[in-house]
């Protein structure tokens, strides 16, 4: 796969042992990896994209439609290529959504780019006006395209989840699963040191089970482990339990490698083997002793350890990754305990390091014991079980619902959102020509080609839908002209919020129909794909050094 990306050139030697090029052929060269690399993803975009299939060289399947997610599968060998790669993955971080549109606009920047300067146009030039083309369209973006959700209700978060999955695998429930995304991200709300409302996307778990269809995945408060109770002569729940984290063994204490005892009495070595036994019965028994109820540790407890605990009415889960051995941590207010030595040389157990909940249950989940922490202390948390037919499935729903929590999290935390189905890109079109004829200087001829080349997002739309590109978005541009050129209080105002209805062929008022984007995902997806086409616009030389020769070995045998 990765062979299209390759780089296979008639270069100049370079006395320093490698090969160069430079001036309009590498910059043709960066063009046409970054122009595949779009090709490669372009036919996902939308909500009938299509799926990509990538087999890895030891055979493991993935099936995703995710910008990102393909991106990273794909062994590119191009320099530039690396650069969208990367591109796609800051996207897929900062927002969680537009991964594939990002790659798409950085592409189309760059061959536009491309074709201005081989008319003799400065990359200095395109670059100036490229920059200034991107600050006046998140601008635009800012004060006439984003609506606040505070108007739109509650509604509004559905809707930028749905939209958001309804590209994906998840598709055909979306409605079921967008109030999902909206119920367990709302409920894991926090706030930081200004007082602004924060809503960690981390705090949402989400576990994957076999069997049963789609439909049948559910949401609840709390946090799960894929986990049982280390015993099953346990109590299967316990209420206000107090919380032991714990990131060190209680087994029968062992000698470190290298240390040799001498005997000379062989009544001893029972005596040494005895203690051994008790150094681990002390620490359990100072855990019971400090009333905790329920350990988590992210290593082993020997069964004679696990039999104390339950004689005590405490329970004990083992194996705990750490990743979730620090949440529950966080979550119940307690401490991840490496050791329990303390200043003076003993061992003993703080009451401070120890976490607070209401109820620490284990459930039955398909075929599998998990446990579940209700009612965290310190910061709630809320648990989404997927339910699918095959791994390749779940895989890809976990992707899909965790695209949707990002967008969700950035509606819930900057407020706005814009109708999407290619309504933003007409609008921005638009509004960059007409900006760019109040210039005087050659920077006007990139603006125009900034602007002509966010029409890619739509017209891939409607390609993508099988549509007729052409007609729809002449009709999509007459539309956002309309609408720019009327008065505030005039009805074709409202044009502005029109976008392609892929489903039927037309266009319609996309914040009506409930098409609605973050915001910010639009400004990031602006702003990310410029300085990724600038970068790679700058670049009028490459060098690349040959490896080594090792010297031959003449002792070598064939």
């Amino acid at each position: 796969m990765s062979g299209i990306f390759g780089t296979n050139n008639q270069d100049s030697q370079l006395f320093i042992g490698g090969t160069r090029v430079s001036g309009q052929e590498v910059r043709s060269q960066n063009v046409m990896a970054a122009l595949s690399i779009a090709n490669v993803v372009k036919t996902s975009l939308g909500p009938v994209g299509l799926d990509k299939m990538l087999v890895d060289d030891v055979g493991d399947v993935t099936i995703s439609n995710d910008g990102a997610t393909i991106l990273q599968l794909l062994e590119v060998e191009h320099p530039a290529g690396k650069i969208l790669v990367k591109l796609a993955q800051q996207q897929d971080t900062e927002v969680g959504d537009g991964t594939t549109s990002v790659v798409i606009i950085a592409a189309e920047l760059l061959r536009r780019a491309n074709e201005l300067i081989k008319n003799h146009i400065h990359p200095a030039t395109v670059i100036t006006g490229y920059r200034l083309a991107c600050k006046e369209a998140c601008k635009f973006i800012a004060d006439q395209m984003a609506l606040k959700v505070d108007k739109l209700g509650n509604d509004a978060l559905v809707n930028v989840a749905m939209t958001t999955i309804s590209s994906k695998i998840i598709g055909a429930y979306g409605t079921f699963f967008a109030e999902m995304a909206v119920k367990s991200l709302s409920a894991v709300k926090t706030t930081d040191f200004r007082g602004k409302p924060r809503y960690p996307v981390n705090s949402v778990n989400i576990l994957k089970a076999k069997g049963a269809s789609a439909r049948e995945s559910s949401y609840f408060t709390g946090y799960a482990l894929y986990r049982p109770f280390t015993s099953a002569a346990m109590s299967r729940a316990v209420k206000n339990p107090k919380i032991a984290v714990i990131d060190f063994d209680i087994t029968k204490t062992r000698m470190k490698m290298g240390i040799n005892i001498v005997i000379d009495n062989p009544d001893n070595l029972e005596a040494i083997r005895k203690r051994e036994a008790d150094i681990s019965a002390e620490r359990a028994r100072m855990l019971i002793d400090a009333g905790v109820t329920a350990v988590f540790s992210t290593r082993g407890i020997d069964d004679m350890y696990v039999k104390m605990f339950a004689e005590a009415g405490a329970v004990t889960v083992t194996r705990v990754p750490k990743d979730d051995a620090r949440r529950i941590a966080k979550g119940t207010g307690a401490s991840v305990l490496t050791t329990l030595a303390n200043l003076d040389g003993d061992e003993s157990v703080e009451p401070a390091s120890l976490g607070v909940a209401e109820l620490v249950e284990q459930v039955r989940l398909s075929d599998d014991d998990i446990v579940v922490i209700r009612g965290a202390a310190e910061q709630q948390a809320s648990t989404v079980i997927l339910r699918g037919a095959n791994d390749y499935m779940l895989e890809e729903m976990e992707r899909s619902f965790h695209d949707s929590l990002c967008a969700v999290k950035r509606v819930l935390e900057s407020g706005a959102v814009v109708p999407g189905g290619g309504s933003v890109e007409a609008a921005l079109d638009i509004y960059l020509e007409s900006f760019a004829t109040t210039l005087g200087s050659r920077e006007q001829l990139a603006i125009v080609e900034f602007a002509n080349s966010l029409l890619s997002i739509p017209k891939q739309l409607s390609v993508n839908a099988a549509k007729d590109s052409i007609e729809l978005i002449a009709k999509l541009r007459a539309y956002h002209a309309a609408a720019q050129k009327a008065s505030a209080d005039s009805p074709r105002a409202m044009l502005k919020h029109y976008g392609l209805d892929l489903h039927e062929g037309k266009l319609c008022d996309n914040v009506k129909a409930g098409v609605l984007e973050p915001a910010m995902s639009k400004i990031k997806m602006l702003k990310s794909a410029t300085e990724a086409a600038i970068n790679i616009l700058r670049i009028d030389d490459m060098i690349k050094l040959l490896p080594e020769q090792q010297p031959e070995d003449p002792h070598a045998h064939m």
